[in-house]
């Protein structure tokens, strides 16, 4: 058989070829043998891809929820004693989701057939994180499958946890704009033209402001169904758009270069890859296939390849923190940070103390520009809606005058 694999060697080369051997089990073996460190394994000709950063991939996904609830129920077995298959067996009978329960079925299936779990795992593409199965792998190597998925599981927490501060954060200011354009839009389609017969009916000369008011309401009443169709098309459209490799890396070049909000998916990125990276040498995967991998588990496209000349930088001999320093994508802190741990040997938990700091400086410069963003909002607001209830007195005033 011949089987297309993607290996590292001794000295941090990383190489796709096209092996031939009995069955996967002696190809491992023999590659095992020849001192190479295997990522992924497929047989020539059966359908699917690997698991390069940057392919086309699986649409489905695992939700993180289900997969924490998951390594938390397969660590606690295997830490109790029993065989991979028996406690993949009980896991899978607890599964309540259909696409998971469908996926690790299958994985069963793989490991009961020879392979790895991590090769099982990975054989899914996209539905996992890319970080996961090579946690798995480094969990194989070393026979600390139950410490390695525990430490997974602590990587994923941390994850969530920052994406849930980040979304609490933005909760309030939602909020308001969207009760801001509610409040917005019933004063133009009902109370607006309501005013607009009333002066019609008084034949009485209107202020400019008066009658670009009354027009602008006029139009968004008669035109309701046509505006509300054009968003919806819109909206539609930019989902679409998004979900192309070109819109995505549109938005991702958007992101970085916006004022205020650009360095803030600048430290996201940069956490997601320290985080990753941190996760992978702990598990004693060697530096740059960690990289690899870390670089794709990066979720910002355009950060992405930023971060990719990294990886030829350190295969080539270079250190890490002078990669990052030359790739542009750290600030003097984060380079020092790694520096030393590079010089003291722990360079794991120095990197994971950098993506604790570069979250703590998120959440900060977040919660500073949504400080400043609600009075700016609320007093927006106020100015709409002043100018809305002067452009309907000022006629009335004048008529009051006349009256008088």
């Amino acid at each position: 058989m011949q089987f297309l694999c993607r290996v590292g060697t001794s000295d941090g080369r990383i190489l796709e070829d096209v092996f031939e051997a009995a069955d996967e089990a002696t190809l491992r073996q023999q590659l095992t043998q020849r001192g190479y460190h295997l990522f992924d394994l497929r047989r020539r000709g059966a359908l699917g891809k690997l698991r390069l950063p940057g392919r086309k991939r699986t649409a489905s996904r695992v939700s993180p929820r289900a997969l924490t609830i998951f390594n938390q129920e397969l660590a606690a077995l295997l830490r109790s004693g029993l065989p991979m298959m028996q406690a993949l067996d009980l896991v899978l009978g607890r599964q309540r989701e259909p696409v998971f329960q469908a996926a690790l079925r299958d994985v069963r299936d793989r490991v009961k057939g020879g392979e790895d779990l991590s090769a099982a795992i990975g054989a899914f593409g996209d539905m996992f994180p890319p970080l996961y199965a090579a946690t798995l792998q480094a969990g194989e190597r070393s026979g600390e499958m139950e410490q390695v998925i525990r430490r997974f599981i602590r990587y994923q927490q941390l994850v969530t946890e920052t994406r849930k501060r980040i979304v609490s954060a933005l909760v309030y200011p939602a909020a308001l704009v969207g009760l801001s354009v509610a409040l917005i839009a019933v004063m133009m389609i009902w109370v607006m033209p309501r005013f607009t017969e009333f002066f019609s009916n008084l034949r009485v000369d209107l202020p400019l402001l008066t009658r670009l008011t009354m027009g602008l309401s006029l139009f968004v009443k008669d035109n309701f169904g046509y505006l509300i169709t054009f968003l919806v098309v819109l909206v539609l459209v930019g989902v679409r758009m998004s979900r192309s490799r070109s819109g995505r890396d549109a938005i991702s070049r958007l992101q970085l270069r916006i004022p205020l909000l650009g360095p803030i998916f600048h430290r996201l990125g940069l956490s997601e890859f320290c985080r990753s990276l941190a996760t992978l040498l702990a598990g004693g995967i060697p530096i740059v296939a960690s990289l690899e991998v870390a670089v794709g588990a990066v979720s910002n496209p355009s950060f992405r390849r930023r971060l990719e000349p990294v990886i030829d930088n350190v295969r080539q001999g270079q250190s890490l923190s002078i990669s990052l320093d030359e790739a542009g994508v750290g600030s003097d802190i984060v380079i020092d940070m790694v520096e030393v741990g590079e010089a003291t040997g722990s360079l794991d938990s120095m990197l994971s103390d950098v993506s604790d700091f570069l979250d703590e400086e998120v959440e900060t410069n977040l919660q500073r520009i949504l400080s400043l963003l609600e009075p700016v909002m609320l007093v927006l607001m106020g100015i709409i809606v002043a100018t809305l209830l002067i452009s309907v007195y000022l006629p009335l005033f004048s008529l009051l005058g006349q009256v008088q």
